[in-house]
């Protein structure tokens, strides 16, 4: 089981990563369409609908990730103080009750939807740009697949929980720059400590 939590864990950074790109072409975008609509006023008829779906993507592309490593929101106020088996049962029924149905919902209707648009190329109505959207519809199904992966992974740490008390945690790979900083003064401060 926890390789292939490791593998799930792995493929959810890895895409979220690479989606995580988009934040920079969306402010390039954003810092052109910028300057030609107030510098050269010549606005763009597509920019708006582009920075949709590239937060869109983005968005939708990060939520394995964020769940990977445990960065959706949760009312834990309770839940918080209860020994890592207890949270692993009440999480185990949690995502076979509403996380697995939601997510094999969000599959099947973005394939119908993703299908059907692709079918006729579909473009945004709000541009008068025609931009095309279907491949942003088929980020959806996408998005739900590796959900999907990272909801069993999530099982799996869920049911090693219940086994051992002990909550398996993802690999950290990416530091808040507050806490790097305090790493080094805590370091600093060892060094020097006669």
């Amino acid at each position: 089981m926890i390789g292939f939590i490791r593998f799930a864990d792995n493929l959810s950074a890895w895409f979220g990563k690479a989606f995580a790109w988009l934040i920079v072409l969306m402010a390039v975008g954003t810092g052109y369409e910028v300057f030609v609509r107030y510098v050269l006023n010549n606005p763009t008829a597509w920019a708006l609908d582009v920075s949709f779906i590239m937060y869109g993507t983005l968005f939708m592309m990060g939520g394995a990730y964020t769940l990977s490593r445990g960065g959706h929101v949760r009312g834990d106020f309770l839940y918080r103080l209860w020994q890592p088996k207890n949270q692993a049962k009440i999480d185990f029924v949690l995502y076979i009750i509403f996380f697995f149905p939601g997510v094999t919902a969000l599959i099947l209707s973005g394939w119908k939807y993703a299908s059907r648009s692709w079918g006729y190329g579909e473009v945004s109505v709000n541009s008068p740009a025609g931009i095309p959207i279907y491949q942003f519809k088929t980020v959806m199904v996408a998005a739900g697949i590796l959900l999907f992966i990272q909801g069993l992974a999530q099982l799996c740490r869920c049911i090693i929980a219940m086994r051992t008390n002990r909550w398996i945690e993802a690999e950290e790979d990416v530091f808040e720059t507050e806490d790097l900083m305090m790493r080094a003064v805590n370091q600093a401060e060892k060094g020097h400590t006669p």
